[in-house]
């Protein structure tokens, strides 16, 4: 049988190499995840620009004549 301490060893050590190996996955897709949030919270101000474009017609009209 194995001792109780070198078990405990091995899982603390297989813990932390999982820890370490996991961080770059998990700030890949928290990044993500950012990401995504701020072009979501973007749609509504492209959205309401397009409105006023549209209802204010366009400058370049006005310039011609």
């Amino acid at each position: 049988m194995c001792d109780p301490n070198v078990r405990h060893g091995t899982r603390l050590l297989t813990a932390a190499a999982m820890i370490i190996l996991l961080t770059g996955c998990l700030g890949t897709v928290v990044g993500t995840a950012v990401d995504v949030t701020l072009e979501v919270a973007k749609v509504p101000f492209k959205v309401a620009g397009a409105a006023v474009d549209v209802a204010t017609g366009d400058d370049e009209d006005k310039d011609d004549n």
